[in-house]
């Protein structure tokens, strides 16, 4: 068998998400989320579960982080 020239594809490091977009992996995320804690706070549950909860926990951290929080800079701003 001759041996074929393949090139590797490489991962997109650049995504073009909407703000919706983000607002909608970051719900699915924490419904996700929910459903493991209550795996998890049942007692039923595996190291991969824990691991898996972790994950999502710190991709829900980074998604916080990242956000641009707004902020009247003309009166004071009193939330809720």
């Amino acid at each position: 068998m001759k041996k074929e020239n393949y090139k590797v594809p490489k991962p997109n490091l650049k995504f073009d998400l909407s703000v919706r977009d983000v607002e909608v992996i970051e719900h699915a995320l924490r419904a996700k989320a929910g459903r493991r804690g209550i795996a998890i706070a049942s007692g039923n549950y595996s190291e991969e579960l824990r691991k898996e909860m972790l994950e999502i926990q710190e991709l829900l951290g980074k998604l916080h982080d990242q956000k641009v929080w707004y902020r009247p800079k003309e009166k004071t701003y009193v939330s809720g």
